[in-house]
């Protein structure tokens, strides 16, 4: 399987056209149709693993784990443009809350 072949398996698996990863990925119009027929810089290939959530390597094809061992995504949690999930479900706002007293060092039953 071509690097471009298992690009665009990952990208339908996450429910995302090659026009909408190529674009997450901060590339120039077409580049990842480009390698039907010629091999991505390092640098892109990065790119767009990261956001597929895929390694690099398994793009390439030297493996067959799409796990990426890089450290985890850091976000922080008063940032409300991030949607913080747990078991794929959004966490509710007045969750949230709770949560944010409690790493304060308050119990989370705390009123306001």
């Amino acid at each position: 399987m071509t690097v471009f072949e298992r690009i665009k398996e990952v990208s339908k698996t996450r429910g995302m056209s090659l026009l909408q990863l190529n674009d997450k990925a901060g590339l120039k119009k077409n580049v990842i149709y480009s390698w039907k027929t010629k091999q991505p810089s390092a640098e892109k290939l990065k790119a767009v693993s990261e956001v597929l959530g895929v390694s690099t390597d398994y793009l390439l094809g030297k493996t067959d784990n799409p796990s990426v061992t890089t450290k985890p995504k850091e976000v922080d949690i008063e940032d409300e443009n991030v949607i913080m999930t747990y078991e794929g479900k959004p966490i509710p706002p007045e969750d949230l809350e709770i949560m944010k007293r409690f790493l304060n060092g308050g119990t989370g039953n705390d009123k306001k």
